[in-house]
């Protein structure tokens, strides 16, 4: 007959329980589920043989992350080792909650590991009275500790590569869509102002942004002259338009404008080109974001169809678990439900109909080519929300087998076969990477030559100062010991001098 203990991972350490009577309480498995809630039964089958604190909170989250993951911590493995060497030879079994755990305990030490019959009950007991049955331990301390480390845990688990957040892509592309709009309406809007004045403009530029521009700087129409077409060739980058303005200004229909509504429009005017200016500017941080995040889905159908796919599934991970079916109508979930009511046809295309490939394609062939181009969308979203370097080599590859499948419609040459191209695209991808090792490693040399040089030259100019040092010590010594005899030498010549000046006046 074995002896039964139970293995209890605690937020404040790793507690080891003995269980009386085991083949009666596995018998009675209703009795022991009655007796769970009750201290006096419970503590009557369970006692507290060994308890291992954890040292640190850090301790602590390494020691819990292992065993969620099935792993026995060498903390565990340690305090289990010394307990069961005590015991000798004699029969025993541990009761553990995880299988995965209770298998890694088995490998390492030896003991056998269960996890069903009462083990389940028993441990269900413990996590109730835990509290009362450890001493110095209360239910306050024992909350603190399980709060700390639940923390600690949920921060370590949903922490995430920063140059890697989705997140800003779905809300830049939001604002990319907003901001179109706005600058939309606020050109049509200065265009009708402006055109009051100035109609004539409208026609010579046609562009929302090189309007807003052209009005800013023209403002009143009567002050534009041949001296400012240098100014408005670089506005308008023709001179041909530059010159019809200067024209059109000196024979226009529009009515005369107070400088007050000219400040307003020109003020307005200002507001749309700065818009428009931010809008580029987030045009290509949309385009770096999608660069570090999913590179593949990037080259395959560009930045912004592949952020409103992301957008559209709420992340990448999102996108990633989509099967093709599902990516291929992709926002046109409206006219598949209707479709559906209506049994009439269903959407060959959702947000994959503003790709390059879709319009490309004849009429007949762009159901066809939708599926495939879905098809090689979802493969490029999960390899950009699994692989750990991000590289958009896979992305060429499926982007070259998408125009290989569009040839293939158009005049019938047989496109190359996936497997083929994939592995192509793994050497390739394989060989970036030892590049990129390469690359660092020589960079990390560099550093390490210059900090060298850099250290060398500080202990040259340390032991230079130094042998300049002793040098001036030796210098000053050897001054000194010259001072001495010149001082001595002198009263001498003063003596002469003196005896000399004596034999002149007896002379």
């Amino acid at each position: 007959m074995s002896q039964l203990y139970v293995l209890y991972e605690h937020a404040a350490g790793y507690s080891l329980f003995s269980v009386k009577e085991f083949e009666e309480v596995s018998m009675f498995l209703p009795q022991v589920e009655a007796s769970v809630t009750d201290i006096a039964k419970f503590h009557s089958i369970v006692k507290l043989v060994g308890f291992s604190p954890f040292k640190t909170a850090i301790a602590a989250l390494e020691n819990i992350n292992a065993i969620s993951e099935g792993i026995a911590p060498q903390d565990l493995l340690v305090f289990l080792d010394d307990f069961f060497s005590k015991l000798k030879k004699k029969k025993c079994t541990l009761g553990i909650a995880d299988a995965k755990l209770g298998a890694a305990i088995t490998e390492s030490i030896g003991v056998q590991c269960s996890h069903f019959g009462a083990v389940p009950e028993i441990l269900r007991g413990i996590r109730f009275h835990f509290h009362r049955l450890v001493k110095g331990f209360t239910d306050k301390s024992a909350g603190i500790a399980q709060l700390g480390l639940g923390h600690s845990y949920s921060r370590a688990k949903v922490k995430f590569n920063v140059h890697r957040s989705d997140n800003m892509i779905i809300q830049s592309i939001a604002l990319l869509d907003q901001l179109d709009k706005d600058v939309n309406t606020f050109s049509m809007r200065i265009r009708e102002w402006y055109s009051y004045h100035f109609p004539e403009l409208v026609k010579i530029v046609p562009d929302n942004y090189l309007f807003a521009k052209t009005a800013k700087y023209i403002k009143d129409r009567k002050s534009l002259s041949q001296d400012k077409l240098e100014e408005l060739e670089e506005i308008v980058m023709d001179s041909a338009k530059a010159q019809a303005i200067i024209d059109a200004a000196k024979m226009s229909m529009g009515m005369d404008i107070s400088i007050v509504d000219l400040m307003n429009i020109e003020l307005f005017a200002e507001r749309v080109v700065r818009l428009s200016e931010y809008r580029k500017k987030m045009a290509t941080y949309l385009h770096n974001k999608m660069e570090a995040v999913a590179p593949n889905l990037q080259s395959l159908i560009g930045d912004q169809v592949g952020a409103r796919l992301i957008s559209h599934a709420g992340s990448l991970t999102n996108l990633a678990k989509y099967p093709a079916s599902t990516v291929q109508i992709l926002g046109a979930e409206k006219a598949l439900f209707r479709a559906l009511k209506t049994r009439s046809n269903t959407p060959k295309y959702g947000l994959l109909y503003h790709s390059s490939f879709i319009g490309r394609a004849g009429l007949k062939n762009k159901g066809r080519i939708s599926r495939f181009l879905a098809n090689k969308c979802s493969i490029a979203s999960r390899i950009d929300c699994f692989l750990e370097k991000p590289t958009s080599v896979f992305g060429e590859t499926l982007k070259q087998q998408v125009e290989d499948r569009l040839k293939f419609y158009e005049s019938g040459e047989v496109p190359r076969k996936n497997i083929e191209v994939m592995k192509e695209a793994i050497e390739a991808a394989e060989k970036e990477d030892k590049k990129s090792v390469t690359e660092t490693q020589a960079l990390k040399k560099k550093n390490k030559k210059k900090k060298r040089k850099a250290e060398d030259v500080e202990n040259g100019d340390v032991t230079e100062n130094k042998s300049n040092g002793k040098a001036e010590e030796a210098n000053d010594t050897v001054v000194e010991e010259n001072g001495g005899e010149a001082g001595e030498g002198e009263p001498k010549k003063k003596k002469k001098k003196k005896k000399n000046k004596n034999k002149d006046a007896e002379a």
